[in-house]
């Protein structure tokens, strides 16, 4: 098993476009990684150029201790699983996942051996027989997979592997592959635009945007504290509440609301506060709006506030506790809940 280490990597496409900016990155050997962000972030670019299908105009690629930068895919120590599968319509399970073997010139019966082994590990050992086009999604991203894990690699390296399932394929997928994982304590890095995926399945995320990393820990850290505005936008399956706000002796006026601000804020200095809305809940004092919608999310609702100056706010509550609408409200955050940004950059505040 080995590490991937990103030492100051640029690429550019022959258009000008700098996909990758300048990015530092290090992945733990045996990590669950992911690369998340939305389309065009430079998340797929930076993986391709793990793996060799990109050559970067600057910076290094090192794998394990071995600087991998100039070397070609099939000596980097890689095996790559694409969001198309990308399996060989004409070959059985068997020989598909065999097939980083064969290439090897490996004998048939090691082959053989190898694609029961690794079949029994991803409940395919049923369909050993079966060509790519007789199974499911589910079963062909396995396969994949299995190919994949066959091959030996020091890095696994997964680009959007879940996207082409139904939704409850992906969930029973993103169990299994997490479990797959950490039984291999294989080094692993993914992308994907799916926020709710990073968080379940990820031991840490880079948020990317623009070529360039604008958060980068754990799925606690990235979703409890967001870095900036951008990925406090980004990550959540509610969006945060961000909301303009000035500071005033010692407290911020926001939503028509005075509440605790950070200290050392001279008076009148913009900001945005954020807070998530599952981290509100009805107070006593607190922002004050009026229920304008109601979303059912099941065992929870979504509920937006139109506060008097405009603002909308929206918290999460537990299902059969739903305010009616045009019921005035007030809400406030659980204790350290509250975020602050600054109103220019937006990157977070310190208190």
């Amino acid at each position: 098993m080995a590490g991937v280490e990103i030492t100051g990597v640029s690429t550019v496409y022959p258009n000008g476009v700098r996909a990758v900016d300048a990015l530092d990155l290090r992945v733990v050997d045996g990590e669950l990684f992911a690369l998340l962000g939305p389309s065009g972030c430079g998340k797929t670019t930076l993986l391709r150029t793990i793996a060799g299908l990109e050559v970067p105009a600057a910076g290094t690629v090192t794998i394990g201790s071995r600087d991998v930068t100039r070397l070609p895919p099939g000596r980097r120590g890689v095996a790559m699983v694409f969001q198309d599968y990308a399996l060989f319509p004409h070959m059985t399970v068997a020989e598909n996942i065999a097939y980083p073997l064969r290439v090897r010139r490996a004998p048939k019966a090691r082959q053989r051996e190898a694609a029961s082994e690794v079949a029994d590990g991803l409940s395919l050992s049923g369909l050993l027989d079966r060509r790519p086009g007789q199974l499911s999604g589910g079963q062909q991203q396995r396969a994949a997979l299995g190919r994949a894990v066959a091959a030996g690699a020091d890095v696994l390296l997964l680009d959007e592997p879940l996207s082409n399932l139904d939704a409850r394929l992906r969930l029973e997928a993103r169990t299994f592959l997490k479990r797959l994982q950490h039984d291999l304590a294989l080094t692993t890095v993914f992308v994907t635009h799916d926020q709710a995926e990073a968080l379940a399945l990820a031991d840490r995320i880079a948020v990317m945007e623009s070529g360039r990393i604008r958060q980068l820990g754990t799925p606690r850290e990235v979703f409890q504290r967001p870095a900036d505005t951008f990925v406090a936008n980004f990550i959540g399956s509610t969006p945060m509440n961000l909301v303009e706000a000035t500071a005033r002796d010692g407290h911020v006026e926001c939503a028509g609301a005075r509440l605790p601000g950070p200290p050392g804020l001279v008076d009148g200095t913009p900001l945005v506060v954020g807070v998530r809305p599952e981290y509100l809940a009805p107070a006593d004092d607190g922002i004050t709006g009026v229920v304008s919608t109601v979303e059912n999310l099941g065992v929870s609702s979504l509920v937006t506030l139109d506060c008097p100056d405009g603002t909308p706010i929206s918290l999460t509550v537990p299902e059969q506790h739903e305010p009616a609408l045009g019921r005035t409200l007030t809400v406030n955050a659980a204790p350290g809940r509250l975020l602050f940004y600054d109103a220019e950059d937006g990157g977070l505040l310190d208190g």
